[in-house]
């Protein structure tokens, strides 16, 4: 089937950067960008890029999900065995450098960062217009995707690949993603993407709503809400980038966890959440989040979602991501009226008006028209409609939820460590954030 060509060309990657991994485990370690001549390695390139963020325990996919899995409670720890899943389960100064989810987090993200550059430098070698238009779209959301991630986690990461890399802020990852990413959507409104490079790739990508759906999840974490709101208005909600997979590239929460019970499951039938936070018992999300509110003879609540099986798509983002992100930026632009038309919008949505047949089907909002009020019910929602998605430990922050040692925490960490093998190669790395 089509969707073998992720691995296959994965291999073919392999063959034309064949010290990648070694060259940029570190994101300090320096070195050339190697030439790619050929539409073949051109693609193969891409391919690999997306293999590489999605496809396995090491993926930023498969970490991004279980760390703020983890680190928000939605998920419970079945085998303590799994120890770095376990020590993000208890959190604080149980997670430290040396945890193995942390250090992918860190040097996948920044592999693929490393390889996106390489296929956007390369793309300038390809006199034609279209071809360039689509390699420079799929390095670009590759890259924003890794740059993101490492804002989330981290406080502070290097953008430049270079010896001794300094450090930047988050903000500026987050300026750099959405720099990255505006560039390449005047490229493909300049000029459509080719359709020779994108019928190479493994597919699935939705290029140019994808890109305005990461530059409104961006520049929403950045505080930019006019430009949130401008970008998730660009957005087709009846459009659908997702990251495939088959029987031999693996969906990597339903191949290393939900497909058995020895890693983790969702921790509850509220989804993690407590008090006023918890869904409506009429909120059809759970139920599509999990296979039953009520747990198994041994205690057990089953996830289902976007990982059912082996060859499950994962969305790169959802249209209630984006309903809520206009939601959002107008609450905190204190458009209150207009807010609560957005987030009625999530909360009245029918399974059969999504996509991806995610619908609470509830009444429309009616408590306070203040912000406050305004924000916690966005924030629920945002609980609900995107569980396991992994960008519930930024939007916890953001929302200023109770952080570690504050009463009624709902985190166990602000940020994490640095990982060991940066800090012994970099002199630069800053010291360890506060729990």
């Amino acid at each position: 089937m089509r969707n073998n060509l992720i691995l296959i060309l994965f291999l073919i990657l392999s063959a034309f950067l064949p010290s990648c991994e070694k060259e940029y485990f570190n994101p300090s370690a320096a070195g050339e960008v190697q030439v790619v001549s050929s539409v073949d390695g051109l693609t193969a390139l891409a391919n690999g890029l997306q293999f590489t963020y999605s496809v396995g325990r090491l993926s930023p996919v498969y970490n991004t999900i279980t760390a703020s899995g983890f680190t928000t409670g939605e998920l419970a720890i079945l085998n303590a065995g799994n120890a770095s899943e376990n020590f993000l389960s208890l959190g604080g100064t149980f997670v430290d450098g040396g945890n193995s989810i942390v250090s992918a987090l860190w040097e996948q993200n920044h592999l693929v960062k490393a390889n996106a550059e390489k296929l956007l430098k390369n793309a300038a070698n390809f006199g034609d217009p279209a071809f360039q238009s689509a390699a420079i779209a799929y390095g670009s959301i590759f890259k924003a995707l890794s740059l993101g991630n490492l804002a989330t986690y981290f406080q502070q990461a290097p953008i430049q690949v270079t010896a001794k890399a300094s450090f930047q802020t988050r903000e500026a990852l987050l300026t750099e993603a959405i720099t990255t990413l505006n560039t390449a959507k005047s490229k493909v409104q300049a000029t459509a993407p080719s359709s020779s490079f994108l019928n190479k790739t493994v597919g699935g990508l939705d290029i140019l709503n994808t890109i305005n759906a990461l530059i409104a999840r961006y520049s929403l974490m950045n505080g930019k809400w006019d430009d949130a709101l401008t970008a998730a208005n660009a957005v087709n909600l009846k459009a659908k980038s997702v990251f495939r997979y088959d029987d031999i590239a693996r969906n990597p929460i339903f191949d290393v966890a939900l497909s058995n019970v020895n890693v983790f499951q969702p921790i509850d039938a509220n989804l993690g959440l407590k008090g006023d936070l918890i869904p409506s018992q009429d909120d059809k999300r759970v139920l599509f989040y999990l296979r039953s509110k009520t747990p198994s003879a041994t205690g057990i609540f089953s996830g289902t979602g976007f990982f059912t099986a082996n060859k499950t798509e994962i969305p790169v983002f959802t249209p209630g991501e984006i309903m809520l992100i206009k939601a959002e930026a107008l609450a905190r632009k204190n458009q209150l009226s207009d807010a609560k038309v957005e987030l009625d919008k999530v909360l009245t949505k029918k399974a059969s008006e999504d996509i991806f047949a995610i619908g609470a089907d509830l009444p429309a909002y009616s408590g306070a028209l203040t912000q406050e009020a305004l924000l916690k019910e966005i924030y629920r929602n945002r609980c609900i409609e995107l569980y396991m998605s992994g960008l519930k430990l930024e939007d916890s922050r953001r929302f200023l939820r109770p952080g570690p040692g504050a009463s009624g925490a709902e985190r166990t960490r602000n940020f994490y460590p640095y990982p060991n093998n940066e800090r012994d190669n970099n002199p630069n790395t800053p010291a360890d954030p506060a729990i």
